[in-house]
């Protein structure tokens, strides 16, 4: 049992919070997201292209007959590409009240953590720009870059993306 999950448990009243959180890796570094955005977590699908989309925008993908666009975190942040591997995910998650699939490298697992050991991220450069970042997890084996996906993917690409969806799904 991880050493934060103890310390969450065993601590009570105060400001102190638990967070819960999916982990997921890209890149070599690990991220988490508050797994009240997370819908669901699927392996990877065929993905269809869209023209004239953002060059992270993978395309659009059917998920229970709702089209549903995909970004490639890799390029958002600016990661080379890599090969696609068997433990790449698409995490379905809801953003600003939109439907948006993730490509991730894994997802590593759901985490209860406490909001003591979060720290706000320093003043430091990341393969992620510094305000998509509202803290760093400090556990006692790993640090977990904690995202704010508001803040990532912002209104104006939201609202471009499902604009975009709705064309597809019209013409395809």
């Amino acid at each position: 049992m991880d050493t934060a999950l103890v310390v969450s448990e065993k601590k009570t009243g105060g400001d102190t919070k638990i967070l819960q959180l999916v982990t997921f890796t890209l890149g070599g570094e690990e991220y988490a997201v508050d797994i009240l955005k997370v819908q669901e977590i699927n392996r990877m699908k065929e993905i269809t292209r869209v023209p004239n989309a953002p060059y992270y925008v993978e395309g659009v993908i059917n998920l229970r007959g709702k089209v549903i666009p995909v970004i490639s975190l890799r390029k958002k942040f600016g990661l080379p590409e890599e090969e696609e591997t068997s433990k790449q995910r698409i995490m379905i998650m809801d953003i600003q009240g939109i439907t948006i699939g993730l490509i991730v490298d894994s997802v590593s697992e759901v985490l209860r953590i406490s909001t003591d050991i979060v720290e706000p991220p320093p003043p430091m450069t990341y393969s992620v720009s510094s305000e998509f970042i509202w803290g760093i997890a400090k556990l006692e084996d790993r640090l977990i870059i904690l995202l704010d996906m508001d803040k990532l993917i912002g209104k104006e690409e939201t609202e471009g993306m499902v604009e975009a969806t709705e064309k597809a799904a019209i013409e395809g």
